[in-house]
């Protein structure tokens, strides 16, 4: 994709914040977005969804968005749908891939009927949390196993259980953060994560981040906020794993209906070196610890651009208000 003149982008409004559980990381990705896109020139406006209304965006003229809204009411379809109806191009997936993609259950579901590979599970609906429904879950799946909230991100409401007697107290923090709890098969091995930029069959895979956590403890805290975690960008997998990771990638992003970008996280099973798709994030992280720069860096794509990438594919999901920047 040639990078074109900044100023053709018109008046750009970062969507960032927002009301979900992921605020504070939101903030964090949408600050280094904002001056990103500044710093090449875009005439580019800080623009949070919690503290003003989306109809604003219209009476201020923005004629893009760039979404940087992670978790509830901003990947999930409905800040998507909103600007559909304000006829504003935006960044990212549309209102179904982004609703779909939310939804940890909905997506194992079509990877599932697709043949894609994904860790087996049992989901406990808001009426299937008795006691006896829970502790039945480890029969089904085995130990360890991992209980978590099927629409939130960044880890949290997450509990790896090693023993019967933390079922009711890993489910019972998991529906703080949703009625519904996913519980899923344990895959002991390395996590990895794929990216991939585009839409149809411009969409590409970028290449794979391979992630050490210390003592696999890839959770909230040492996702944002600490150093403690390595990361190893190119990832110094064999050449045929890191293939096939990129191919599931891709495959599982079109499945959703994914485009403009996205990241899917996986598993890759010690035992066999099979890779398994955890989620995809259809909105994700432009942080400082964020996988998705480290990735484009390892392609040749530095920060700034990548932001100017990603800000050119702004559409509706009809196809129509998609003004490609002009010199």
């Amino acid at each position: 994709m040639s990078l074109v003149d900044p100023k053709g982008f018109g008046k750009v409004a970062v969507l960032f914040g927002g009301s979900s559980a992921e605020r504070e990381i939101s903030i964090m990705s949408g600050t280094g977005v904002l001056e990103a896109l500044r710093s090449r020139g875009v005439d580019a406006h800080a623009f949070d969804p919690a503290e003003r209304e989306l109809s604003e965006l219209k009476r201020e003229g923005f004629a893009r968005c760039f979404v940087v809204l992670h978790g509830r009411h901003g990947e999930d379809g409905t800040v998507q749908g909103a600007l559909e109806l304000l006829g504003i191009p935006y960044t990212g997936s549309g209102v179904m891939a982004s609703s779909v993609a939310m939804d940890k259950v909905m997506t194992k579901r079509i990877w599932h009927a697709d043949g894609l590979p994904t860790p087996r599970y049992v989901r406990l609906a808001f009426d299937q949390q008795s006691r006896e429904q829970i502790n039945a879950v480890p029969d089904v799946l085995g130990l360890p196993l991992i209980v978590k909230p099927p629409r939130e991100g960044s880890s949290i409401g997450v509990t790896k259980v090693v023993g019967y007697s933390q079922m009711q107290d890993a489910v019972s923090l998991a529906i703080r953060y949703d009625a519904d709890v996913l519980c899923e098969e344990f895959i002991e091995g390395e996590e990895v994560t794929c990216a991939v930029l585009g839409s149809g069959l411009d969409a590409v895979a970028l290449p794979v981040v391979r992630i050490a956590a210390p003592e696999g403890a890839y959770d909230y805290q040492n996702k944002y906020f600490t150093d403690d975690v390595k990361y190893h960008c190119p990832s110094g997998l064999p050449a045929d794993e890191e293939h096939e990771i990129r191919r599931i990638t891709l495959a599982a992003y079109h499945q959703l209906g994914c485009r403009g970008w996205g990241r899917a996280d996986l598993m890759i099973r010690a035992s066999d070196r099979k890779p398994f798709l955890l989620e995809m994030n259809t909105s994700p992280g432009m942080t400082s610890h964020s996988l998705v720069p480290m990735s484009a860096r390892a392609a040749g794509i530095g920060y700034e651009d990548l932001c100017l990438r990603v800000l050119a594919t702004a559409t509706l999901d009809s196809g129509s208000g998609l003004k490609e920047a002009s010199p």
